[in-house]
């Protein structure tokens, strides 16, 4: 029977590998990445604040790399289909872009896959520079402790249930499905909420 040690192990025997899929998992994805970083942390695999080290520079470089990708496709390719597509997904989420893009940016954070979208399209937009900056960076700093606290969190309740690997990666898995309906329902609360806030 395999226990979560075999897990502790394999993490710590490729920790610099580890510590670069964090820093490139924050890139192009980011709760998952988060959340399963504070499971390990808690397992003691990974060391909690250095991992939020990595965690902050690759939502760093994120936050940059995708305002500069925006930039390039509005200049260099103006209306395609995969703009249409973007406009349309970030005025359902966020009616009031362009009017309150600080507050658009910083709430984007928040709902699973709304940020990665709404950075491309600020940069498309040129929303300025420094006001997107300063939206980015204050929600990353609330979010990525955050999200790895509940990962944190996650790997202390499936602990106390079993340390057998099969029933521990079950719990987890149950606990992040949790995760996810719980989070698109507080995402449709906020579509709800600037729908009807629009009407008025």
């Amino acid at each position: 029977m395999y226990t979560v040690k075999l897990l502790i192990n394999l993490v710590e025997h490729h920790i610099i590998l580890t510590y670069c899929l964090i820093f490139l998992g924050l890139v192009f994805e980011g709760e998952f990445v988060l959340i399963t970083t504070g499971i390990l942390a808690h397992l003691g695999a990974l060391n909690f604040g250095f991992a939020l080290g990595f965690i902050y520079l690759g939502g760093f470089c994120k936050t940059l790399l995708g305002y500069q990708i925006g930039k390039i496709i509005g200049d260099k390719w103006g209306e395609i289909k995969f703009l249409k597509y973007i406009k349309k997904r970030v005025s359902v989420i966020m009616p009031r872009f362009k009017q309150k893009p600080f507050w658009s940016i910083f709430i984007s954070k928040f709902i699973m896959g709304a940020n990665h979208i709404v950075i491309i399209f600020s940069g498309y937009l040129k929303i300025d520079y420094k006001k997107y900056l300063k939206a980015e960076i204050s929600s990353t700093l609330i979010w990525a402790p955050l999200l790895l606290s509940i990962g944190y969190f996650f790997g202390y309740t499936a602990l106390h249930v079993s340390r057998e690997i099969s029933r521990f990666s079950l719990i987890i898995l149950v606990l992040i499905i949790g995760f996810i309906v719980f989070d698109k329902f507080i995402g449709w609360l906020y579509e709800l909420f600037e729908e009807f806030y629009d009407l008025e």
